[in-house]
């Protein structure tokens, strides 16, 4: 095991963890906008959002936290981050359409397994794109 695998390995569980922040603020949106009579989409596209300005502020202070001679812009990390999540979030409706509409899956059950299939990927995307400092300068 390479020296920096270790450090990428503890990132993907920092990643992790903020996931499942990201995951709850998500799904409590979404089930909010559901209760309250809100057509799937919408609440799937409410809690993306929120959950998208979450992942940011916590990626960006916890687990892509930069060296103090790292510049990041923010403004162009941001928009990475929410072009990455963005990919997902269009993975993640096809996906539910899928779950919930063909395959007759739960509304309550079937954003749960997009985070098994999304997860990865946005890490992949935020790792080596969105937080990557020498294109981030």
């Amino acid at each position: 095991m390479k020296k920096n695998d270790g450090k990428v390995m503890i990132q993907f569980i920092k990643f992790g963890i903020v996931g499942v922040s990201n995951t709850l603020v998500s799904l409590i949106i979404y089930y909010v906008f559901i209760f309250f009579g809100a057509h799937y989409i919408i609440a799937n596209t409410a809690g993306f959002v929120l959950g998208t300005l979450n992942a940011y502020f916590w990626n960006n202070k916890f687990v892509f936290k930069q060296e103090q001679t790292e510049k990041r812009s923010h403004a162009k990390t941001g928009m990475k981050v929410f072009i990455a999540y963005g990919i997902t979030y269009a993975l993640s409706t096809v996906l539910l359409i899928l779950w919930v509409d063909v395959l007759g899956i739960s509304l309550g059950i079937a954003p749960i397994i997009n985070v098994c299939v999304t997860t990865p990927l946005n890490f992949i995307m935020n790792k080596l794109w969105a937080f990557n400092e020498r294109e981030n300068e």
